[in-house]
Parts: structure tokens; sequence; C-alpha cells
């Protein structure tokens, strides 16, 4: 009797589990989302305005070509950013995973994360030292007879901030799915006559392909909302949607609706690429 009485309560568990991180979802993810989307349809709408959902003309702004000029710069330094991570992140995390001696491997991981320990601000500012027209990067140029950069305040000086912010994650997540590579066949590939190019696209990139859906899809992610980096190094030129979006609530244009109507298109690319995460990321996801 106790038994079935158990197993009837028994569905009460995993509820009594999950509810305390379902609340603390609800209350700062839910409905602070829910209150951005109402505001997203009360058009020109500032603090202190009663809140009178209208109609969806701030989503129709968003067709602006200026507007639409911003956010596809901001999808250009993301995927910018993933791309360059990428290039740079792979060959490190394959020599640390597999070449490097394994007493090493943890102090050179430590080595990539160390730069996370510092504010992102700093490192932005740090970048700024570096590039700007009498920084040290042109210093040294300058000393070698060569021409200077003029990066700061450029695409090109937010890509390698942002590429240098987003590279341990693109690192510690490539590692995770490098060091899992069965080297048996890669040893298979070799005995078989394929060369070192053949094995690499035939073999460790279908092997790793989750690692780096799941870290590119983490560095975009990221970069599309990165404010720090293309406020401090990009200047006017540089206007990109998490600084539209700042604008619009505490800068000088006060426009809370539109504001909301582009925090819920970038919260909707957001969670399409963490969709794709979620399906691309797992090895053991179903088609």
């Amino acid at each position: 009797m106790q038994d079935k009485r158990h197993l009837q309560w028994q569905w009460l568990e995993p509820i009594g589990l999950l509810s305390p991180a379902g609340i603390w979802l609800a209350l700062l993810l839910v409905l602070p989302t829910l209150v951005i989307f109402e505001l997203s349809l009360v058009p020109n709408i500032r603090p202190g305005d009663v809140v009178n959902p209208s109609g969806i003309d701030n989503y129709l702004r968003i067709f602006d070509p200026v507007i639409l000029q911003v956010m596809g710069r901001s999808l250009f330094l993301a995927m910018g950013t993933t791309v360059i991570c990428l290039v740079l992140g792979f060959p490190v995390a394959y020599w640390i995973a597999q070449l490097a001696p394994k007493r090493w491997q943890n102090l050179l991981l430590l080595g990539f994360i160390l730069p996370l320990w510092t504010s992102s601000l700093l490192r932005s500012y740090a970048w700024i030292s570096i590039l700007r027209p009498t920084g040290v990067l042109n210093t040294v140029l300058t000393s070698l007879g060569l021409p200077g950069l003029d990066l700061l305040n450029r695409s090109a000086a937010v890509l390698i901030a942002m590429a240098y912010s987003f590279l341990p994650y693109m690192v510690l997540i490539l590692y995770a799915s490098i060091e899992k590579l069965d080297k048996r066949l890669l040893e298979a590939a070799a005995d078989l006559g394929a060369n070192p190019y053949q094995t690499f696209w035939k073999v460790t990139v279908p092997q790793t392909l989750p690692g780096i859906a799941a870290g590119s899809l983490l560095v975009f992610i990221s970069g599309l909302g990165d404010f720090v980096n293309p406020e401090l190094l990009g200047g006017a030129s540089s206007m990109t949607g998490a600084r539209l979006i700042y604008n619009q609530f505490l800068g000088a244009t006060q426009n809370w609706g539109f504001g909301s109507a582009l925090s819920m298109m970038l919260i909707l690319v957001v969670s399409i690429a963490i969709a794709l995460l979620i399906k691309y990321g797992d090895p053991k996801a179903q088609p």
C-alpha cells in the first residue's frame, strides 16, 4: 500500500528538484522577455509613458536601410570573429590535445584561460594602447622602417579585439573535442595511403565537427551581443546592433519601444543559433 502511494506522488520529486531553477528562470528571463516584447509593441514610448501596445510599427522600422546596415555590420563582425577564432584556434587546440606532452596540457590550457580573468574593459583599453596611431604596433613598425597602420576606430580593430576576447572559448571547446579523436582511424587512413590533407578533411574534421559547431556558434552568439569592443575600438563608423539598442534605452534617443523591438530580434537570432547548437553540437542528436 505504501509503495502504491509512493508511486502516486513520485512525479512530484522531479518538480521539487526543478522548481528552484524554474522559478529563477521565470523571474529573471521569461518575465523580463515578456515585458520587452510588450514594450516593443508601443511606438515611441519613453520612460514614464503609459504602456499601451498598439502595433508592430517598431518592427517595421527595423527594415529601414540604415538599420539593416547596422544589423548587417553586427552579423559581419560576429561571423568574421567566428572564422578568425576557428582558423587560429583549431591548430592550437589540435597541438595541445594531440602533440603536446600530457604533463604540459593543463598548463597550456591555463595560459589560454588567464586573459579571461581580467576585465573585458581592461582588455579593450589594452588594445587601444596597441592599435592607436602612436601605440605599440605602429612604434614597432616605424622602428623597422615600415609604414604605420591606421586600425583604431575601424572594423579591423573591432575584429582583432573580439577575436582575442573569444579565442579562449573556441580553443577550450575544440580541445575537448579533439582530445577524444580516435587515433586508430588516423593510423588506418595513413596505412591506406591517405596524405595528411585527405586525413584531415575525411577523418579529423568529421570526428571533431560537433566541437567545431559548438565553438563556432558560441563565439558567434557572444560576438553578436558584444558591446564593449565595438564601442571602444570601432568609433562612430562601427555602429552595431548592441550599441544601437544601448542608445535607444540609455542614450539621447530614449525610444524604449524601438529598442525593445531590436532586442527581440536579437533574442530571436540568438535563439536560432542556440537551437542549431543543440541540434548539431551534440553528436548523438537525432535528425
